[in-house]
């Protein structure tokens, strides 16, 4: 008996089959840091411009004006008088300041010289069955200590 070794039929693209997942796989890291490094190229922008009566709010979340501006520092005033030291990289964007030619000015009602409010109008509500749960209970109910058999 003579065995003939012969070739097995290949599926026909056996390279680019194994090289389209590390293809697919290099170009997902190089969009995601692409991505971070525009965030923190925008961070660098922001901090960068920061100058004395900037609005801004620092990554968490306290609001308050920028007093002064250090190499390492900056200094906020978060109320009347209370100033606050936090590092540069803290600091998470600016609020822009409204001008007075964005201001909405609200339309007084000469009638009665006070400022009209227009009534809310409500889209698609949901019809909510009354339940009983708002009214308010004297006494609070308390599971039972013991149980009858």
């Amino acid at each position: 008996m003579v065995l003939i070794a012969a070739p097995m039929a290949s599926s026909g693209g056996g390279g680019i089959t194994l090289l389209l997942p590390l293809i697919l796989i290099v170009g997902m890291i190089w969009f995601m840091s692409r991505t971070q490094r525009k965030q923190r190229q925008k961070q660098a922008d922001t901090v960068a411009a920061l100058a004395p009566g900037t609005k801004v709010i620092t990554t968490s979340g306290v609001v308050g004006i920028v007093e002064e501006v250090d190499d390492e520092y900056v200094t906020l005033e978060i109320s009347d008088g209370v100033l606050v030291q936090f590092v540069k990289a803290a600091i998470g964007r600016v609020i822009p300041e409204e001008t007075e030619d964005e201001a909405v000015e609200e339309p007084v009602d000469e009638a009665t010289d006070e400022t009209a409010v227009e009534p809310a109008v409500a889209k698609d509500t949901v019809d909510v069955p009354v339940t009983g749960a708002d009214k308010v209970q004297d006494k609070a109910k308390l599971p039972p200590t013991h149980t009858e058999n």
